[in-house]
């Protein structure tokens, strides 16, 4: 029986998010059922289905190894020690299971692209070479995860040869939006796109706008443009796709090089080693919190 496809998602308190989930959850489901794989998806917090409905879903199918794509950006918290934390919880809850687990969505081409076709909605591509981006991620602490988010503007300045590509963050690490703004306009920026870094729609998306649009309010002299987030697309089902063959037939590294949590960081001593326990989600039988200390996020990705 060929491995199913488990896809984890974080949640969110945004129903247009969570339905923007279920909708690519279908769009990779018949992507998979017609390759004869089967599929499921849910959440670790915050939104239904609960990861544990879906496993228990798979297994009932008979499924007893799974493929699981964690559907986050970069390997935060989340990538690194919830989602595994919620899956090691599933294989005690059904005895003889097992999983195999997928890298992160990036950095990784294909968002390159996606992020290129949604600022080109804003601004032709011919103008580019006079446009600043402000790419947005989540934000996290740890530092291995935002020096990721650098990375992939990093890669869209080198490759799309925009005039500057910052970096900025919505929450937990900085600079803020009106940060980084601020930096592309003191870099002598008279056009900016603002690109957030972000799967789905949900509360961080939502204030990256919000942001954006009261910054531009107090910077007339900025033509500023908000571009969309990365979305449903076939696209997107291509790279969780990729990751899922991965897992399965590659040689599937976590980002541990400079993982806060495996390595000593000056200034981020309390990480290393740190035990990783799976967030509560509202449906799951167990009624357990977790025991992070990270702020909560209300995004998908």
């Amino acid at each position: 029986m060929t491995e199913p496809l488990l896809v984890v998602g974080h949640g969110t308190v945004d129903e247009k998010g969570v339905a923007e989930f279920h909708s690519f959850l279908e769009r990779l489901g018949a992507r998979m059922s017609a390759a004869g794989v089967d599929s499921a998806g849910g959440f670790i917090e915050l939104s239904a289905p609960a990861v544990t409905e879906s496993w228990a879903e798979l297994a009932g199918k008979g499924h007893r190894r799974m493929a699981a794509v964690p559907l986050v950006l970069v390997a935060a918290g989340h990538g690194k020690g919830d989602i595994p934390a919620a899956l090691e919880r599933e294989v005690r809850r059904h005895p003889g299971t097992s999983f195999v687990f997928g890298r992160p969505l990036g950095p990784h081409p294909i968002l390159l692209d996606l992020l290129a076709e949604r600022i080109a909605e804003q601004v032709p591509r011919e103008e580019w070479a006079e446009t600043a981006v402000v790419l947005v991620g989540r934000g996290s602490t740890d530092p291995d995860a935002n020096a990721e988010v650098c990375k992939v503007s990093r890669l869209l300045q080198e490759t799309c040869g925009f005039e500057t590509v910052e970096t900025a963050f919505i929450s937990l690490a900085s600079p803020d939006v009106p940060g980084g703004l601020d930096r592309a306009r003191r870099l002598g920026a008279k056009r900016v796109v603002v690109a957030p870094y972000f799967l789905f729609d949900g509360v961080l998306p939502q204030r990256v706008v919000t942001q954006a649009l009261e910054f531009g309010e107090t910077a007339p002299e900025l033509e500023l443009h908000v571009a969309g987030y990365l979305g449903d697309c076939d696209a997107l089902v291509d790279l969780v796709v990729e990751r899922y063959h991965e897992a399965l037939q590659g040689d599937i590294r976590m980002n541990c090089d400079t993982c806060a949590y495996r390595v000593l960081l000056p200034g981020f001593e309390d990480k290393l080693g740190a035990p990783q326990t799976p967030h509560h989600h509202p449906d799951d039988p167990t009624g357990h919190g977790h025991a992070h200390g990270h702020a909560h996020g209300h995004s998908i990705g």
